[in-house]
């Protein structure tokens, strides 16, 4: 696809590679910088660097490279289903697996997993999501669920849009939080400086978690958090926002942390109205043994 933009007077004097990746939200700067090394983008009609600072009225052309068709296949993968019937399917995400296929993870995703296991799954979010309602990060375990039609799926979806999904998730944090309480109410957006990361964003989308304390340690503390939005690394990036980032979180938290492989964060509670049948669901699963492991570890030291 050819796609044609004029440099306006604010966006004077910005890198293009910065340019192009604000007026392409779903690509990153490391992207980007790969369409200008193709020769995919041309200032004024001439090859450009990806340090080439825009000039007043540019007219910047591009062409998006064919999106790669991903062949997905089922794998006979192990799945902890909490809950089951013909319209959807809860699920319990183990820490480590992604919830669907990239460039990056072709294989051994949830998706795969789901493929084997049922004949029909939800087509809105396209063939690369089927079924995926919502959600969580590789390195979060815990609960998710999955619609089998459109129907299921386009109702779970109305039910997060209006915030009528119960989230809560368990967390260790470095830090002690000395209030018992709390509300982080911060919008949420794509970090300027790093596309792969979220941040604090005035023109960001809404964002509010509440938090309370579960145990205090020397050093941590064990809070439950619920969300009553969804945003992208929401947990983390308040957590990090307030001065507590997580345990373990190699995206937002500290250089020196302690090996969980990955931030300690567990979606532990999942709530919502049957999409079909108007009945409520509720379920909850206990944190997995390297979380429990970890507690246990922090009241020994500490």
């Amino acid at each position: 696809m050819s796609l044609q933009h004029v440099v306006t007077e604010n966006e004077s004097k910005i890198r293009i590679d910065k340019l192009l990746s604000d007026i392409n939200p779903d690509q990153s700067r490391s992207q980007i910088q790969g369409w200008i090394t193709k020769k995919l983008v041309k200032v004024n009609g001439e090859i450009v660097k990806a340090n080439y600072k825009c000039q007043l009225e540019d007219v910047i052309s591009w062409e998006t490279p064919e999106i790669e068709t991903l062949d997905i296949t089922p794998e006979n993968i192990p799945l902890d289903i909490v809950f089951e019937d013909k319209d959807l399917l809860v699920v319990n995400k183990p820490k480590g697996m992604v919830v669907h296929p990239s460039a990056g993870h072709q294989s051994g995703t949830l998706v795969n997993a789901l493929l084997y296991h049922c004949d029909d799954l939800s087509g809105i979010n396209g063939v690369e999501r089927p079924g995926i309602v919502h959600r969580i990060d590789k390195d979060t375990s815990g609960l998710l669920v999955v619609a089998k039609s459109d129907k299921a799926h386009a109702g779970l979806a109305e039910q997060l849009s209006n915030k009528d999904v119960e989230r809560k998730y368990e967390a260790v944090v470095h830090g002690v939080i000395n209030h018992d309480t709390g509300m982080v109410d911060a919008p949420i957006g794509r970090d300027t400086k790093d596309r792969q990361r979220m941040g604090i964003a005035e023109n960001g989308k809404q964002a509010v978690t509440h938090f309370q304390v579960l145990h205090r340690f020397k050093e941590f503390t064990h809070i439950e958090c619920r969300l009553e939005t969804g945003r992208t690394h929401q947990i983390r990036v308040h957590m990090r926002y307030i001065g507590f980032p997580l345990v373990g979180d190699p995206k937002y938290g500290p250089r020196k942390t302690l090996d969980t492989n990955g931030q300690a964060l567990h979606a532990k509670v999942l709530g919502f109205t049957h999409p079909v049948t108007g009945e409520w669901l509720r379920f909850e699963v206990e944190a997995p043994s390297y979380f429990k492991e970890l507690l246990g570890t922090l009241e020994q030291m500490y």
